[in-house]
């Protein structure tokens, strides 16, 4: 299954390797109960710290309140005293009035002002809460790997009584390192591990199962999780997707969690103390895993690319796990997705669990370092795990992906393709993606251009999304982007596969987003005219070619410099039918300009007919349909789009 069980130990044998390292449950147990007894004071000493500091800050808010409002009584006072001796009764009131509603001013000031200073205290405590449980969770986890590294020598000295078929035990236990190594890179690569995540489809389950119950000690959880693991890869693995499957971050806790309930175990979560990668940390350490908890910045939530990472913003933690003899990345908190079909995990003894699908994204389990560097940079250089470590400004400038990026074997053919693009004089930046031979017939592409910093997709009128020409050739995707004025913009560039078959038939697409970039016009000399307003996407034959198999005959690129009259012709490779072809010029009515495009069929060559009306840019959109499909000819919306061209008609 894994590189380094392509010659698995006897079953019998992996049960010994198990009931070493766990054989001595009460042991373990006690050793987790006097952990949890020093957490419990912590989390006391946590309660008391908050309550002194709000009885410090209601004490000093009170006095204030009370300062102030003497003052203002003081100020009425005095106003009285200004006037003269026989003051009215409406004059009086009135004054009485003003008086009672600067007290109700003030006091509604101060209340708020009450709240932003708890506000702050809590924020600062949770800091320091967060801080002192990393601390206590890291003590423990030493010690909690030790303890199974007495039991390993134990073992080791008692490996005479075994045969020496059984003496792969030691051999197995003894190759993982007592002590956490430094860090290094790791020699194999995540694809060296493994290619394809299916091969952990039963460890995955064992880990969804064991999620859908509640465990009382993290003992007896790591126990029902690891218990059909090989491999320190395995281990890392059944914990990383119960991580994942658990949800952590829409779990409902009662207020008052007693220390022996299953939710205790996950009370730091409750208290906002404990997160994704100090559990994992905590749990590799129950399976006997070394790892470290890594402090950083992330391009994560609300990041923009071109950002610096200035003041503390975008600080983020993740994990690195030694197995398949490295350390590598783990991210359980951007690997967690939710469930599919379903509003939240099942309850036991529930039916219908065959229907629900756990999502998570297996980019952020084992990521490579090389990967990784794209979306985390540690604060120590040597925990980037790279031969040639990045500056921090080098991490600001490399392009803005996504894990899709990754998945789809996506790559940037370009070097200096950086997160920050400039134009040139006329607004003009070509940004080219490349992808693998075997993606090239199923990803379809789209894109989205607006202003940065802003929601505004649109320049006098117009979608920015006419100021993009996007083209196929061979592997690789562009994108030529026009500003139609100086200034800023946020190009997003989506992507998903789909089959002939799906896009024939019309299937919904949900695209997301593998890449950002920022471009910026500084100096904008030339004006563009926007595109043609034809349907969005790709434009030249590339898409008839992979989706529908049409062939072009005549033109091969998505720009056609043409006389009057025009022929574009494709052979048919599969049955379609009901061709329709539309043009577009800026300024004109597509109805106006039906008269000018018409189509031909002769067995399987197709031929479109066009003679221009005048001068100037079109866009030419082609529609078709299988031969199969029943829908009515007539309705051009039945028809499937299929491509369309850029033609330039000059005299």
């Amino acid at each position: 299954m894994l590189m380094e069980v392509h010659n698995p130990p006897p079953t019998h044998i992996i049960a010994v390797i198990e009931h070493f390292i766990f054989d001595d449950e009460d042991t373990q147990k006690g050793l987790e109960m006097r952990h949890r007894a020093e957490e419990d004071a912590l989390y006391r000493q946590f309660a008391k710290k908050r309550a002194e500091e709000e009885i410090h800050i209601n004490h000093e808010i009170q006095q204030e309140w009370e300062k102030e409002l003497e003052i203002l009584t003081s100020r009425f006072q005095d106003e009285l005293r200004t006037k003269k001796k026989k003051i009215s009764t409406e004059e009086e009131k009135t004054l009485n009035l003003k008086q009672q509603k600067e007290k109700r001013n003030l006091e509604k000031n101060m209340t708020l002002k009450l709240d932003k200073r708890k506000e702050s205290m809590t924020k600062k405590l949770l800091e320091q809460e967060r801080a002192a449980t990393a601390d206590l969770v890291d003590k423990h986890s030493k010690e909690m790997i030790n303890l199974i590294n007495q039991k390993r020598v134990e073992l080791e000295r008692r490996d005479n009584h075994y045969s020496e078929r059984e003496s792969y035990v030691t051999e197995e236990m003894s190759s993982y390192p007592t002590h956490p190594p430094p860090p290094t890179p790791p020699q194999l690569s995540k694809f060296d591990i493994y290619s394809d995540p299916v091969i952990f489809a039963e460890l995955d389950q064992v880990a969804i199962n064991v999620a859908e119950e509640d465990q009382v000690t993290f003992t007896e959880l790591v126990r029902l999780l690891i218990s059909q693991c090989v491999t320190d890869v395995d281990k890392a693995r059944v914990i990383f997707r119960w991580i994942t499957v658990k949800n952590l971050n829409t779990m409902k806790f009662d207020d008052d969690i007693h220390a022996d309930t299953p939710m205790a175990l996950l009370r730091g979560i409750k208290h906002g103390t404990e997160s994704y990668h100090v559990l994992f940390k905590r749990l590799c350490s129950y399976a006997g895993l070394h790892c470290v908890v890594i402090k950083g910045y992330s391009k994560s939530a609300g990041y923009k690319p071109g950002v610096l990472f200035e003041d503390g913003c975008f600080r983020n933690s993740w994990n690195a796990v030694y197995v398949a003899g490295a350390w590598r990345f783990v991210q359980c908190n951007w690997g967690a997705r939710h469930l599919v079909n379903a509003k939240e995990v099942p309850k036991p003894g529930t039916k219908n669990k065959d229907s629900l699908r756990y999502e998570y994204d297996d980019h952020y389990f084992l990521t490579d370092p090389k990967e990784f560097i794209y979306d985390f940079f540690p604060l120590q250089k040597e925990w980037q795990l790279l031969r040639k470590p990045i500056t921090l400004q080098e991490f600001e400038e490399i392009p803005f992906v996504r894990s899709l990026f990754f998945r789809y074997g996506l790559y940037m053919p370009d070097d200096e393709t950086k997160a920050v693009l400039y134009t040139d004089s006329s607004g003009a930046i070509t940004i080219r993606i490349g992808m693998p031979s075997h993606m090239s017939s199923s990803l379809i592409f789209h894109y989205n251009l607006k202003l940065f910093d802003s929601d505004v997709n649109t320049y006098n009128g117009v979608s920015l999304k006419r100021c993009v020409m996007q083209s196929v050739v061979d592997n690789i995707v562009s994108f030529q982007v026009h500003a139609p004025c100086s200034g800023e913009f946020l190009l997003d560039v989506f992507a998903n596969t789909v089959t002939p078959q799906e896009y024939l038939k019309g299937e919904p697409m949900k695209f997301k987003s593998v890449c950002k970039f920022k471009i910026i016009c500084e100096d904008l000399q030339t004006v563009m005219v926007p595109l043609p307003d034809c349907a969005s996407g790709e434009w030249g034959p590339m898409k008839a070619i992979r989706l529908f198999g049409l062939i072009p005959l005549t033109h091969d690129d998505a720009l056609i410099l043409s006389s009057r009259n025009l022929e574009i012709q494709f052979r048919m490779s599969r049955p379609l039918t009901d061709f329709m072809a539309t043009l577009h010029k800026n300024g004109v009515e597509e109805k106006a300009l039906s008269k000018y495009v018409s189509h031909a069929r002769d067995g399987e060559l197709v031929t479109f007919f066009v003679a221009f009306p005048e001068e100037g840019q079109y866009g030419m959109d082609i529609y078709t349909r299988e031969k199969t499909s029943k829908l009515e000819a007539s309705d051009k919306h039945l028809l499937t789009h299929c491509c369309k061209y850029l033609i330039n008609y000059r005299p």
